[in-house]
């Protein structure tokens, strides 16, 4: 909660009920005064540790936690303070949260700036939507970009590529024909001709219907949950092939198809 004048706030920890439309951001700038509050709960948490075990080995004994312990009583002295922003944010917990990271960074491009944006111009490549090029990646007239692509320093792509939500990284090469979707291509891979490189929209954007909740785990009942795609740095990715909902770790050169599937 947020008074209007102060500026200062009441915090709760997931509430069960609605409180604010303001969330924490996890971002947080200290004087060194408030090393005294983590003080003062260090010595309660080691009384309180005393009195339930006398052996000293109370696991809470040296446990602080900070929104709980500290935020709250600073909150309730009006110490703590927030600053608004209506700006973008996001939460990285896996890979198709950076995609999704990525995809509000180039709209927040294209609201403060539009001059960063690749436009579609005569004899360059087709552009639809955001879409970020480096200055010094070689990108064939042909290719189809985008909606929400970033190509990274050096980057080289051919003839007749389609490439969509997606971040290739630097030095890496998209050879003619190859179609990458949903998929970060790590630094210095290469994609075969006509090869197809695609992953599984999972993002936690709460306007589309295919949202859900970012899961720690990559596996369910024993199978890898379908995602987007990652190719680690210097993977080469033969002709011909698809790859797909897959994770292939460094330096890997594959000799064939993939599906659903993590390479070591």
């Amino acid at each position: 909660r947020i008074h209007r004048h102060t500026r200062s706030c009441t915090t709760w920890r997931k509430p069960s009920t609605f409180v604010s439309d303001i969330i924490n951001c996890g971002i947080y700038l200290f004087s060194p005064e408030a090393l005294k509050p983590l003080r003062d709960v260090f010595q309660r948490n080691q009384q309180d540790g005393q009195l339930e075990d006398s052996s000293g080995l109370w696991p809470g004994a040296g446990t602080i936690r900070l929104e709980q312990d500290v935020f709250s009583a600073l909150a309730g002295q009006g110490q703590i303070y927030v600053h608004l922003t209506d700006g973008i944010w996001s939460q990285i917990k896996s890979a198709g949260s950076a995609l999704y990271a990525s995809r509000l960074y180039l709209g927040q491009y294209q609201l403060t700036h539009p001059e960063r944006l690749a436009k579609h111009t005569p004899g360059g490549p087709r552009i639809r939507g955001n879409v970020y090029i480096h200055p010094t990646a070689k990108v064939a007239p042909s290719a189809v970009l985008g909606p929400n692509v970033s190509i990274g320093e050096g980057v080289t792509v051919g003839e007749g590529v389609r490439l969509r939500e997606s971040i290739v990284l630097h030095g890496a090469t998209l050879q003619e024909h190859t179609c990458v979707l949903h998929t970060i291509v790590g630094w210095g891979s290469t994609v075969g001709r006509w090869a197809r490189v695609e992953g599984t929209p999972n993002d936690p954007n709460p306007n589309d219907p295919r949202a859900h909740m970012d899961s720690e785990s990559l596996f369910k009942d024993g199978k890898l949950l379908p995602a987007i795609t990652i190719l680690g740095c210097r993977v080469r990715i033969p002709a011909e092939v698809l790859i797909l909902n897959s994770i292939v770790l460094p330096h890997k050169e594959l000799s064939r198809s993939f599906t659903n599937q993590i390479i070591l």
